[in-house]
């Protein structure tokens, strides 16, 4: 049991550490055009990315799927900025044409290239060892208590900024929004491939 709670561990301080803050912004974007009001959609969205990050973390850990470390390591900030920029978009969608469905899709995808992400982490932690189901369980865990605490932390910022402070949701959603992509642009400049 002890080994399980050290690997929760390294999934929590491998998500939270703002050295490497490209999740957190994934997930801020992902969450910021939704308040406590309307968590709904968040929640789904939050689950299909939940599935797909941890299946692509088993499909490498196994060996299933391995994915090029340099386009993963791209293609992370490419999916911050594209739902970024979709917040932009949908957010000038009249209310009765918004839908999640595209949303989810793109969560989907986002979540598989996230999970490749984290999973050549965890197989450098893994090297040698030949029970590898409950350190992944363990470490997805982890990952996911963490994503968790990043989403319910931009709700209660939107809820802050906009219940008591009066700032209007569209204008949270697109300047939060900007703000992401502003600091999505050097992580993305400095993993272009060459």
């Amino acid at each position: 049991m002890e080994d399980f709670f050290f690997y929760v561990k390294l999934g929590l301080q491998h998500v939270l550490d703002f050295s490497a803050y490209d999740h957190i912004l994934f997930l801020a974007a992902l969450a910021i055009p939704f308040t406590f009001i309307k968590w709904n959609p968040v929640l789904v969205l939050a689950t299909i990315f939940t599935f797909t990050h941890c299946l692509a973390l088993g499909l490498s850990v196994y060996e299933v799927l391995v994915m090029d470390v340099a386009l993963v390591e791209f293609l992370i900030p490419v999916t911050i900025l594209l739902t970024a920029l979709f917040n932009i978009i949908y957010q000038r969608s009249p209310d009765g044409k918004k839908s999640i469905l595209l949303h989810g899709i793109a969560t989907a995808f986002f979540g598989l290239i996230h999970g490749f992400g984290f999973s050549n982490y965890f197989k450098m932690l893994m090297a040698g060892e030949e029970d590898k189901l409950m350190p992944l369980l363990a470490f997805a865990t982890g990952i996911e208590i963490s994503q968790l605490i990043i989403v319910l932390g931009i709700l209660a910022l939107a809820y802050v900024l906009q219940s008591v402070l009066r700032v209007k949701q569209p204008i949270f959603v697109v300047v939060g929004s900007l703000v992401v992509i502003l600091l999505t642009l050097p992580v993305l400049i400095a993993t272009f491939p060459t």
